[in-house]
């Protein structure tokens, strides 16, 4: 081995543990001679700013959402949806019976208390007593549970239309592993179905993590019907009075929103998102807006289109294409000034 004359020096355990030690005890010793009075400024300011603004304030609240506890439980559904692609062991045949039971009850068990706190935050409900509340949400959770055989033969006519409208898949392996589509669609069909048990709060939760992870952002509100497809995704908007039919397929970049949002609250429980019908394609960049635009049955919008009229059925839509210039070098003319596409 070539010396280069050179040593390395390497802190040893001890020496690592001496030295913090020692800056311990100055950051002490500064605390004892020197009373922190920025940091007691700093704190007092905090506080001050928690009593000026308590909308973004939760204190003295004796319940409040678990964010995580609730992404635990849509995991653990989806764990029950796809058995053996998202658990952390190999799932033998055997013990499925008993894997299954195990997690319906941390799901019942979990889920159940985060629907009795969601519940007490409405106002339909702000006076219920906890025995009410949860035994209200007992029952929301059980529907949920009993909606999961629907709930995967849906999921496996979505399966189908994404290996049948994207060539560059290879397997239902790779589409439920790898396709960030599906976990969003799985996610919202789970989030739809307590958002129909009229539940607050913990549907935007779960469509939001997938939203997080995913670039596509489904309204657990929005209607969507069987064999959807969503290819890429990334930049996808669908929005909560959305209504899909069955075999739509959209690309990146799609947005299925509103017109306007300039009245605000006025417009809550308003229709203002779009329809779309059967056998729909909506290519990427594309924007269907207002809730009075139907598209159709069979109809195909095209890329980077503004869409803000309705579409009759087994039409073809696509906005005027932009033209393309092609210049070699500064003002040199040659054969492609006057070339456009």
């Amino acid at each position: 081995m070539e010396d280069t004359g050179k040593t390395e020096k390497t802190e040893r355990p001890d020496d690592v543990q001496n030295l913090t030690g020692e800056l311990n005890r100055y950051m002490e010793n500064k605390k004892i001679m020197e009373p922190d009075t920025n940091t007691s400024r700093l704190v007092e300011a905090v506080l001050d700013s928690y009593e000026r603004y308590p909308i973004s304030t939760r204190l003295h609240v004796s319940s409040i959402l678990n964010r995580n506890l609730i992404i635990d439980v849509t995991e653990k559904i989806r764990q029950i949806l796809f058995p053996g692609y998202y658990d952390e062991n190999r799932i033998r045949g055997e013990y499925v019976r008993y894997i299954v039971g195990d997690k319906i009850e941390y799901i019942q068990y979990h889920l159940t208390k985060q629907v009795a706190i969601a519940l007490g935050t409405d106002e339909m409900c702000a006076d219920c007593s906890k025995s009410v509340l949860l035994q209200r949400a007992e029952k929301i959770v059980n529907q949920l549970l009993e909606k999961i055989p629907d709930l995967r033969e849906v999921l496996a006519t979505d399966i189908q239309a994404f290996y049948d409208g994207d060539p560059a898949a290879y397997s239902y392996d790779e589409i439920i592993l790898s396709y960030p589509g599906l976990m969003a669609i799985s996610i919202y069909r789970i989030a739809h179905e307590l958002w129909q048990l009229k539940v607050p709060l913990i549907p935007r939760i779960m469509t939001e993590y997938a939203h997080s992870h995913t670039g596509i952002d489904i309204h657990p509100g929005a209607q969507i019907g069987r064999y959807f497809f969503i290819d890429h995704g990334t930049g996808i908007v669908i929005g909560e009075t959305t209504v899909i039919g069955d075999h739509v397929k959209i690309y990146q970049g799609v947005t299925l929103g509103g017109l306007s949002t300039r009245k605000g609250q006025q417009l809550k429980g308003v229709k203002r998102h779009p329809t779309l019908g059967n056998n729909v394609t909506v290519y990427s960049g594309t924007s269907i807006l207002g809730g009075e635009t139907v598209i159709g049955d069979n109809v195909t919008i095209g890329g980077n289109t503004f869409v803000v009229r309705s579409v009759p059925s087994d039409m073809t839509a696509m906005g005027r294409a932009p033209e393309l210039e092609y210049r070699r070098g500064g003002n040199q003319k040659d054969e492609f000034d006057d070339y456009v596409i």
